[in-house]
């Protein structure tokens, strides 16, 4: 199931799908949420918040019972989807954690207290082993103003290693809202440079073997 078919040829998204099956949600859930059905009174609207709400509080309990009990073969048949499925799974497994994220935000335990402690969980239980400890390491710090002429100097000079990643994410988010900047039609040239840029790696790569048995001779 990758999506329902529209009459112009194209394909509405996995997960706004119509067809698909009861989760969390049910259909019904989704037509009310995504206002593809609106004739609700304010009563019936009330309700079907507080039912979705009542939902998501089982769902997540449920999940102690799914990290506890369901066996290995079916929780990797989960996350095992087809090909053409595994885009909308990776953005739905994204926006469960933004959800989680923006949910407890203000809970009385931090995300990033709960998120360690659940790698931590899911460690232990692949170890077969509660000395199996991890440290997790989880910060979210904003992305300030960037000095444009200091990174294109950078690029310029070829001093890429000391582009930081803030420097570049902010710098790649300008260029790409920059009305002079077309991704699409640079596509082929960056293809071919990204060729020559992994014939060299793989240069690099065999240059470095060949120095390490040179050494070990």
């Amino acid at each position: 199931m990758t999506g329902t078919p529209n009459e112009d040829g194209t394909r509405t998204p996995l997960a706004y799908s119509s067809d698909r099956g009861r989760g969390i949600l049910t259909p019904s859930d989704r037509n009310f949420l995504l206002e593809r059905k609106t004739d609700y009174t304010k009563h019936s609207k009330k309700q079907k918040r507080t039912r979705i709400r009542r939902r998501i509080r089982n769902a997540i309990l449920d999940f102690t019972i799914l990290f506890e009990h369901l066996e290995d073969r079916d929780r990797e048949t989960v996350f095992n989807p087809d090909d053409d499925a595994r885009d909308a799974y990776t953005q739905g497994i994204t926006d469960m954690l933004a959800f989680f994220h923006l949910g407890t935000m203000g809970y009385y335990t931090p995300f990033k207290d709960m998120l360690a402690q659940g790698v931590n969980k899911s460690e232990q239980q692949l170890a077969g082993s509660d000395y199996r400890m991890v440290t997790v390491d989880f910060n979210v710090d904003p992305v300030g103003r960037i000095d444009v002429d200091e990174v294109i100097d950078k690029l310029v000079l070829g001093d890429f290693e000391e582009i930081t990643d803030e420097e570049l994410r902010a710098f790649v988010r300008l260029l790409a809202e920059s009305d002079d900047f077309s991704a699409t039609s640079l596509r082929s040239e960056m293809k071919e440079q990204m060729n020559k840029f992994i014939k060299q790696v793989n240069a690099a790569a065999d240059q470095r073997e060949q120095a390490l048995e040179s050494l070990n001779d």
